[in-house]
């Protein structure tokens, strides 16, 4: 999941908004995690739904 929305992410323009839709079991420690890791901003989490917005780089 995280390597799909890697590339969903880095075809947006910075700072865009993108709804991830997913009932991954893991979502909920992993997305936030991986953002913090990738620098780009969670938004909004509530399983199943985030919202992660791009980096500005």
């Amino acid at each position: 999941m995280l390597l799909a929305l890697r590339a969903r992410l880095e075809r947006l323009a910075p700072g865009r908004v993108f709804r991830l839709t997913t009932r991954d079991e893991g979502a909920p420690v992993d997305v936030p995690a991986w953002c913090r890791l990738t620098g780009h901003r969670l938004v909004l989490a509530a399983h199943p739904i985030y919202h992660l917005e791009r980096r500005k780089d």
